[in-house]
């Protein structure tokens, strides 16, 4: 017999409270990534790229000369621009720039002033970026991670104890929000020929973050 008027009880709602742990640790980079400029200039393109090639040429070879190995120099990024003067309102060319940019890796970071030294002397003439970064940093982030869950715990707690909450201590729903490791940064520079820069390379941070819900 089927009966259409039969109530049936509602479960009560879910009361949650969902808080967000934060867990960060400091390491040491195991790497840096030097990019390095050769910048000319000219009236004819053709020579000052010539030029520009004959000194990133022998750039590379002094930084080899390091022991540095070729797989770790890279072409970054090559550029021609045309400059311009305005004389009396009228766009008039005065000649060509050409920007050539090598990364360089370098797994031995106390190497980092011995390099940027050596390639200025032998011309490069702009540092555009002096990166500190850190491989197989997974260890790292688990470390920062389990800090983000008791984080994420504690928080919790105290809104549970301060509202006078009955918290289950298990969370029902855990959710991972990237975040990546920040690498050391260094402005850009323009450089001049001198002997023994001084590179501190400081310390990395990984971060990790959760979003956590606990039930009451």
């Amino acid at each position: 017999m089927y009966y259409s008027n039969v109530h049936h009880p509602s479960l009560p709602p879910m009361r949650v409270i969902t808080v967000t742990g934060n867990g960060k640790i400091s390491v040491q980079p195991n790497y840096v990534q030097i990019q390095i400029e050769v910048i000319t200039e000219g009236k004819d393109v053709s020579i000052a790229q010539q030029e520009n090639a004959n000194i990133m040429n022998r750039v590379i070879q002094s930084i080899l000369a390091l022991s540095i190995p070729k797989e770790d120099i890279q072409t970054a990024a090559y550029n021609v621009f045309p400059n311009y003067d305005y004389i009396e309102g009228k766009q008039v060319l005065r000649g060509y720039e050409v920007t050539n940019a090598i990364n360089v890796k370098l797994k031995d970071t106390s190497q980092i002033g011995t390099v940027i030294d050596t390639a200025v002397q032998n011309g490069a003439n702009r540092i555009s970026g002096i990166q500190f970064k850190m491989e197989n940093a997974d260890s790292s982030y688990q470390q920062a991670l389990r800090l983000a869950l008791q984080n994420a715990q504690m928080k919790a707690k105290t809104i549970a104890d301060t509202m006078k909450l009955p918290l289950h201590p298990q969370p029902i729903e855990i959710v991972e929000v990237n975040e990546a490791a920040g690498p050391v940064l260094f402005k850009s520079v323009a450089m001049s020929e001198s002997a023994n820069t001084p590179i501190e390379q400081g310390q990395i941070t990984i971060s990790a973050a959760v979003r956590v819900k606990f039930q009451y």
